[in-house]
């Protein structure tokens, strides 16, 4: 594998390889020397034309951890901000010896043309509203600390799926795992394409929540709608955003998680998202290792010591 452009690049090996990858590496980081020297002398470039301050610094916590060396590019007040096409910057990394550029674009696609033009690694970050692996990876790899194995879990996601590139790499990711997943959202938060998806729909979340593993909660993603998607943030909460109620009708053993940022009151209650059983604290952490082994792989690490 060179790049990690899709969660569809990864296909059941590959991705087991990953969660076994970073299921070591969490050993390593809960040493009191939590660095490795794997990748001493590889340059990671964190290349970001779009605001995400948790996935940014993620990234290079990982890549640090490995003894990389880390440049960060933001897209602000930077030549990109006066013209600079994209293909212009590639290259000007291609000059730097960048072994892996880690992108986030607000254009679906970015990471995949960034590909074509230099010779290291690409790691999708987020693309416009078509995917982000890595969240996927290590969503899955929460499910798998929490719930033993992915096999046959039913796992439900919930809220806005249209604009949510999280959902589509879970999808992709989960299915390839053996997971049964089923997507609940208002039909005008659904993207044309979810019939070809390898999962169920459903419009009615307490229906689908006494069966379910795991369920994930999606951020309504009110800055990408240009028009009326639900009559009312009132509405949309009463429908299907996760209380105290319908928390309760989920089986005992079943998680809570959210990717972030979180509407608190809107899709997730407080009470919900700080439940022993909410993951959203540790999808964090798991973040970190995650990164780690995606960059440990791709970059030709060996041996985790």
């Amino acid at each position: 594998m060179r790049h990690l452009i899709s969660a569809s690049d990864l296909g059941k090996d590959d991705a087991l390889l990953i969660l076994d990858t970073a299921e070591e590496l969490a050993r390593v980081s809960e040493r009191s020397i939590k660095k490795l020297p794997t990748l001493r002398g590889r340059t990671v470039v964190n290349l970001f034309f779009e605001d995400s301050t948790r996935t940014r610094i993620s990234f290079e916590a990982a890549a640090k951890r490995l003894s990389a060396d880390v440049i960060n590019f933001s897209a602000k007040g930077s030549s990109v901000s006066k013209g600079e096409s994209l293909k212009d910057t590639a290259l000007t990394l291609e000059a730097m010896g960048a072994d892996a550029v880690v992108i986030r674009h607000s254009a679906s696609g970015a990471p995949h043309r960034l590909a074509n033009w230099v010779r290291g690694s690409v790691v999708n970050a987020g693309d416009g509203t078509h995917e982000h692996p890595t969240q996927a990876l290590l969503d899955a790899f929460s499910m798998r600390r929490r719930l033993g194995g992915l096999e046959g879990r039913r796992i439900t996601i919930v809220g806005d799926v249209l604009h949510s590139r999280v959902a589509r790499s879970n999808v992709l990711l989960l299915a390839t795992l053996g997971a049964e997943v089923t997507l609940v959202a208002p039909p005008t938060l659904l993207p044309v394409s979810v019939d070809t998806w390898p999962c169920e729909v459903s419009y009615d979340l307490d229906s689908v929540l006494p069966k379910s593993d795991a369920v994930m909660m999606l951020r309504v993603q009110k800055e990408r709608m240009n028009a009326a998607y639900f009559p009312s943030e009132r509405e949309y909460s009463r429908r299907y955003g996760l209380d105290r109620d319908r928390f309760a009708k989920m089986p005992d053993q079943a998680i809570v998680m959210h990717p972030g940022p979180m509407n608190r009151g809107m899709e997730i209650a407080a009470e919900v998202a700080d439940s022993p059983r909410s993951t959203i604290v540790e999808q964090v952490a798991n973040g970190v290792t995650i990164r780690m082994a995606v960059l440990y792989l791709l970059l030709g690490g060996e041996t985790v010591a």
